[in-house]
C-alpha cells in the first residue's frame, strides 16, 4: 500500500461519449499521485481502445478488462482488487471532478483524521445545463445514513484502514457499500470546499432517474440487507422519500 497513492476506480462500459473527459478530470488533478484503475466490463464500443490509448500516454492509468459483461458491483470490485493506495475514490465513466478535488479532500481527511468523506456536486444534463446542486451536511453516522444517502458515490473517498469490502450485487450498491464504510468509521465528513467537488451527468431513462424501482430497492435494503423490522423500516423510508424531494437545490 503507497499512502501518499488515492486509487481511482472507474468502471467502463459502452462510455465512449463521455469517457475521455472523465478519464482528463482525474488526470488533471493538482494532486498527481494517484492510480487510475479503469475497468472495462465487456464494453461492444470503443471504450476499451480509448482506455489502452489513455494508458499509453500516462503510467497512472491501470486499464482492466472483464472477460464479459458483469455489472458494476462486479467491475468496482476488480479494481479495489488492483488498488495499491491508501485511500480508495471513485467516478463514473460519464461523470467529472473539478481539478482540486482529491487535493482539497485528501487534505481534510487528514488533517481531521476522517476516515471517510465527499462533498457536493452539480447535476447536470447531457447538454451541460445545470439541473439542480447537491450540498449534504456537514457530517453524517450510520443513522443518518439510514435516512438518506447524503455521499454522492462520485464525490466519495474512504482510508483503506477500514478493512477490506466489496460492493454488493444489489440495486443501489453504491448506497450499502457507503452505509458499511459509514458504520465501521463512526461518522463521515463532508469536505469544505469553495466549489462542489463533481459533476454528474444526469440521462433521460437512466437506472438512476427511476424513481419507482429506486424506492423498492431502498425497501429491500432496509429489510434484506440491514435487517431492519418493518416498523423501523417504513420511519427510515419516509426519512428517504422527503430527503429525495429537498436535498436538491
Amino acid at each position: 500500500m503507497q499512502p501518499s497513492v488515492v486509487s481511482v476506480v472507474m468502471p467502463v462500459y459502452n462510455a465512449e461519449a463521455w469517457l475521455r473527459h472523465s478519464i482528463d478530470s482525474v488526470l488533471q488533478q493538482t494532486h498527481a499521485a494517484l492510480e487510475l484503475i479503469a475497468i472495462d466490463d465487456g464494453s461492444i464500443d470503443r471504450s476499451w481502445e480509448i482506455l489502452q490509448e489513455a494508458a499509453r500516454d500516462d503510467a497512472r492509468i491501470k486499464p482492466l478488462q472483464l472477460a464479459r459483461n458483469a455489472g458494476v458491483a462486479a467491475a468496482r470490485n476488480a479494481g479495489l482488487a488492483a488498488a495499491n493506495g491508501g485511500h480508495v475514490a471513485f467516478l463514473d465513466s460519464d461523470d467529472w471532478w473539478h481539478p482540486r478535488k482529491l487535493e482539497w479532500q485528501l487534505g481534510q481527511m487528514i488533517a481531521t483524521g476522517a476516515q471517510v468523506s465527499y462533498g457536493a456536486y452539480d447535476r447536470v444534463s447531457s447538454q451541460g445545463r445545470l439541473l439542480s446542486q447537491v450540498r449534504p451536511r456537514p457530517e453524517v453516522d450510520y443513522r443518518d445514513m439510514l435516512r438518506s444517502n447524503h455521499i454522492g458515490h462520485l464525490t466519495g473517498m474512504y482510508a483503506r484502514n477500514l478493512g477490506a469490502v466489496e460492493f454488493q450485487r444489489v440495486g443501489h450498491e453504491d448506497y450499502v457499500f457507503w452505509l458499511d464504510l459509514v458504520r465501521r468509521a463512526g461518522h463521515a465528513i463532508c469536505i469544505d470546499a469553495p466549489t462542489p467537488l463533481a459533476s454528474y451527468l444526469v440521462r433521460e431513462g437512466s437506472v438512476s432517474s427511476n424513481k419507482l424501482r429506486a424506492a423498492a430497492w431502498q425497501w429491500q435494503i432496509y429489510r434484506r440487507i440491514e435487517r431492519l423490522g418493518l416498523l423501523s423500516s417504513a420511519i427510515y423510508m419516509s426519512h428517504y422519500a422527503w430527503h429525495a424531494v429537498h436535498k436538491r437545490k
